[in-house]
Protein backbone atom coordinates (compact mmCIF):
# COMPACT_ATOMS: atom_id res chain seq x y z
CA UNK A 1 0.00 0.00 0.00
CA UNK A 2 1.50 3.17 -0.85
CA UNK A 3 2.68 5.52 1.94
CA UNK A 4 2.65 2.74 4.30
CA UNK A 5 5.12 2.62 7.09
CA UNK A 6 7.39 -0.08 7.18
CA UNK A 7 9.52 -1.41 10.59
CA UNK A 8 12.72 -2.38 9.75
CA UNK A 9 12.34 -6.07 8.85
CA UNK A 10 10.46 -4.63 6.08
CA UNK A 11 6.85 -5.72 7.01
CA UNK A 12 4.53 -3.19 7.11
CA UNK A 13 2.97 -1.47 10.05
CA UNK A 14 0.63 1.24 9.11
CA UNK A 15 -0.50 3.58 6.56
CA UNK A 16 -0.16 7.49 6.24
CA UNK A 17 -1.80 9.42 3.61
CA UNK A 18 0.92 11.68 2.30
CA UNK A 19 -1.29 14.47 2.95
CA UNK A 20 -1.35 13.63 7.01
CA UNK A 21 1.52 14.02 9.74
CA UNK A 22 2.41 11.93 13.00
CA UNK A 23 4.93 13.44 15.07
CA UNK A 24 7.67 12.24 16.16
CA UNK A 25 7.10 9.89 19.50
CA UNK A 26 4.20 8.44 19.03
CA UNK A 27 3.49 4.79 18.74
CA UNK A 28 0.77 3.38 15.78
CA UNK A 29 -0.40 -0.32 15.99
CA UNK A 30 0.07 -2.33 13.15
CA UNK A 31 -2.68 -2.29 10.63
CA UNK A 32 -4.01 1.43 11.38
CA UNK A 33 -4.72 3.59 8.56
CA UNK A 34 -4.40 7.20 8.89
CA UNK A 35 -6.19 9.19 5.98
CA UNK A 36 -5.92 12.76 4.38
CA UNK A 37 -5.37 15.84 6.19
CA UNK A 38 -4.80 14.56 9.98
CA UNK A 39 -2.27 15.03 12.29
CA UNK A 40 -1.22 12.96 15.18
CA UNK A 41 0.22 15.01 17.53
CA UNK A 42 3.42 13.92 19.95
CA UNK A 43 3.33 11.04 22.94
CA UNK A 44 0.12 9.64 21.36
CA UNK A 45 -0.38 5.77 21.50
CA UNK A 46 -2.99 4.40 18.53
CA UNK A 47 -3.74 0.59 18.71
CA UNK A 48 -3.68 -1.69 15.87
CA UNK A 49 -5.64 -1.89 13.21
CA UNK A 50 -7.71 1.21 13.58
CA UNK A 51 -9.35 3.25 11.13
CA UNK A 52 -8.63 7.03 11.50
CA UNK A 53 -10.75 9.34 8.52
CA UNK A 54 -10.11 12.75 6.86
CA UNK A 55 -9.04 15.92 8.96
CA UNK A 56 -8.46 14.19 12.21
CA UNK A 57 -6.18 15.45 14.96
CA UNK A 58 -5.20 13.44 17.72
CA UNK A 59 -3.51 14.27 20.81
CA UNK A 60 -0.79 15.28 22.31
CA UNK A 61 -0.70 12.41 24.70
CA UNK A 62 -3.96 10.48 23.66
CA UNK A 63 -4.84 6.41 23.73
CA UNK A 64 -6.67 4.80 21.35
CA UNK A 65 -6.83 1.03 21.75
CA UNK A 66 -7.31 -1.49 18.80
CA UNK A 67 -9.09 -2.02 16.41
CA UNK A 68 -10.94 2.01 16.55
CA UNK A 69 -13.08 3.71 13.93
CA UNK A 70 -12.67 7.46 13.82
CA UNK A 71 -14.77 9.02 11.30
CA UNK A 72 -14.00 12.44 9.45
CA UNK A 73 -13.40 15.45 11.08
CA UNK A 74 -12.85 14.58 15.15
CA UNK A 75 -10.19 16.28 17.24
CA UNK A 76 -9.58 13.73 20.09
CA UNK A 77 -7.38 15.96 22.79
CA UNK A 78 -5.11 15.61 25.50
CA UNK A 79 -6.98 13.91 28.43
CA UNK A 80 -9.19 11.90 26.23
CA UNK A 81 -8.33 7.78 26.62
CA UNK A 82 -10.50 5.32 23.96
CA UNK A 83 -10.26 1.51 24.75
CA UNK A 84 -10.53 -1.09 22.32
CA UNK A 85 -13.35 -0.97 19.22
CA UNK A 86 -15.00 2.61 20.18
CA UNK A 87 -16.19 4.06 17.15
CA UNK A 88 -16.90 7.84 16.65
CA UNK A 89 -19.10 9.24 14.26
CA UNK A 90 -18.41 12.00 11.91
CA UNK A 91 -18.16 15.52 13.51
CA UNK A 92 -18.47 14.30 17.40
CA UNK A 93 -16.72 16.18 19.87
CA UNK A 94 -14.95 15.49 22.69
CA UNK A 95 -14.13 18.53 25.18
CA UNK A 96 -10.83 18.61 27.99
CA UNK A 97 -11.40 21.78 29.56
CA UNK A 98 -15.06 22.64 31.55
CA UNK A 99 -14.89 26.23 32.02
CA UNK A 100 -12.49 27.47 29.30
CA UNK A 101 -11.30 30.95 28.51
CA UNK A 102 -9.21 32.78 25.75
CA UNK A 103 -7.92 34.48 28.08
CA UNK A 104 -7.12 31.83 31.13
CA UNK A 105 -4.52 29.08 30.81
CA UNK A 106 -6.15 26.51 31.82
CA UNK A 107 -4.20 23.39 30.44
CA UNK A 108 -3.18 21.97 33.83
CA UNK A 109 -7.03 21.62 34.83
CA UNK A 110 -8.19 19.22 31.75
CA UNK A 111 -10.94 16.68 33.40
CA UNK A 112 -10.31 13.53 31.63
CA UNK A 113 -13.31 11.35 29.49
CA UNK A 114 -12.59 7.97 29.13
CA UNK A 115 -14.56 5.42 26.33
CA UNK A 116 -14.60 1.98 27.31
CA UNK A 117 -14.77 -0.95 25.29
CA UNK A 118 -17.33 -1.15 22.17
CA UNK A 119 -19.06 1.95 22.53
CA UNK A 120 -20.60 4.10 19.88
CA UNK A 121 -20.62 7.88 19.74
CA UNK A 122 -23.07 8.90 16.99
CA UNK A 123 -22.20 11.60 14.83
CA UNK A 124 -22.23 15.51 16.05
CA UNK A 125 -22.35 14.32 19.56
CA UNK A 126 -20.90 16.29 22.50
CA UNK A 127 -18.97 14.42 25.02
CA UNK A 128 -18.17 17.26 27.88
CA UNK A 129 -15.04 16.20 29.69
CA UNK A 130 -14.66 14.99 32.90
CA UNK A 131 -17.34 11.98 32.16
CA UNK A 132 -16.71 7.91 31.45
CA UNK A 133 -18.80 6.25 28.70
CA UNK A 134 -19.90 3.19 29.35
CA UNK A 135 -18.84 -0.22 27.37
CA UNK A 136 -21.23 -1.08 24.53
CA UNK A 137 -23.12 2.53 25.41
CA UNK A 138 -24.63 3.80 22.46
CA UNK A 139 -25.00 7.61 22.16
CA UNK A 140 -26.94 8.66 19.59
CA UNK A 141 -26.36 11.85 17.21
CA UNK A 142 -26.33 15.21 18.12
CA UNK A 143 -26.75 13.65 22.00
CA UNK A 144 -24.94 15.69 24.26
CA UNK A 145 -23.26 13.74 27.40
CA UNK A 146 -23.10 15.85 30.83
CA UNK A 147 -22.46 12.89 33.36
CA UNK A 148 -21.36 9.53 33.17
CA UNK A 149 -22.94 6.63 30.99
CA UNK A 150 -23.85 3.13 32.13
CA UNK A 151 -22.96 0.09 30.15
CA UNK A 152 -25.25 -0.93 27.11
CA UNK A 153 -26.96 2.19 27.50
CA UNK A 154 -28.60 4.39 24.82
CA UNK A 155 -28.82 7.74 25.08
CA UNK A 156 -30.31 10.67 23.09
CA UNK A 157 -31.18 14.27 23.80
CA UNK A 158 -29.41 17.40 25.31
CA UNK A 159 -28.74 16.69 28.12
CA UNK A 160 -28.47 13.28 27.28
CA UNK A 161 -30.88 10.68 28.77
CA UNK A 162 -30.97 6.84 29.15
CA UNK A 163 -33.67 5.93 26.12
CA UNK A 164 -33.52 1.87 26.01
CA UNK A 165 -30.35 -0.36 26.18
CA UNK A 166 -28.14 -1.85 23.56
CA UNK A 167 -26.82 -5.31 22.62
CA UNK A 168 -22.63 -5.68 22.26
CA UNK A 169 -23.92 -6.12 18.44
CA UNK A 170 -25.93 -2.63 18.39
CA UNK A 171 -29.39 -3.97 18.13
CA UNK A 172 -31.98 -2.06 20.64
CA UNK A 173 -33.18 -4.52 23.56
CA UNK A 174 -36.63 -5.42 24.50
CA UNK A 175 -37.28 -5.80 28.01
CA UNK A 176 -40.60 -5.70 28.30
CA UNK A 177 -41.41 -4.67 31.84
CA UNK A 178 -39.12 -8.33 32.18
CA UNK A 179 -35.75 -8.28 34.03
CA UNK A 180 -34.06 -10.31 30.73
CA UNK A 181 -33.96 -9.64 27.52
CA UNK A 182 -32.39 -11.75 24.28
CA UNK A 183 -31.14 -10.34 21.78
CA UNK A 184 -33.24 -11.02 18.52
CA UNK A 185 -30.08 -10.44 16.16
CA UNK A 186 -27.20 -12.31 18.12
CA UNK A 187 -29.10 -14.21 20.72
CA UNK A 188 -26.70 -12.42 23.55
CA UNK A 189 -28.72 -12.33 27.01
CA UNK A 190 -29.08 -9.47 29.20
CA UNK A 191 -30.10 -9.01 32.44
CA UNK A 192 -31.94 -5.25 34.27
CA UNK A 193 -30.36 -5.06 37.90
CA UNK A 194 -31.85 -1.94 38.00
CA UNK A 195 -32.62 1.64 36.47
CA UNK A 196 -29.31 2.48 35.41
CA UNK A 197 -27.59 -1.31 35.68
CA UNK A 198 -27.70 -4.18 32.49
CA UNK A 199 -25.61 -6.98 32.58
CA UNK A 200 -24.40 -9.52 29.86
CA UNK A 201 -25.59 -12.90 31.55
CA UNK A 202 -22.71 -14.56 29.27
Amino acid sequence: MKNSRLSKSGKQEYFLHESSYVDEGCDIGAGTQIWHFSHILKGSKIGKNCKIGQNVVIGPNVTIGNGCKIQNNISIYEGVTLEDEVFCGPSMVFTNVFNPRSAIPRISELRPTLVKKGATIGANATIICGNTIGQYAFIGAGAVITKDVPDYALIIGNPGRIEGWMCECGVKLSFDKQVVSRCKTCTLVYEKINEVTVRNKM
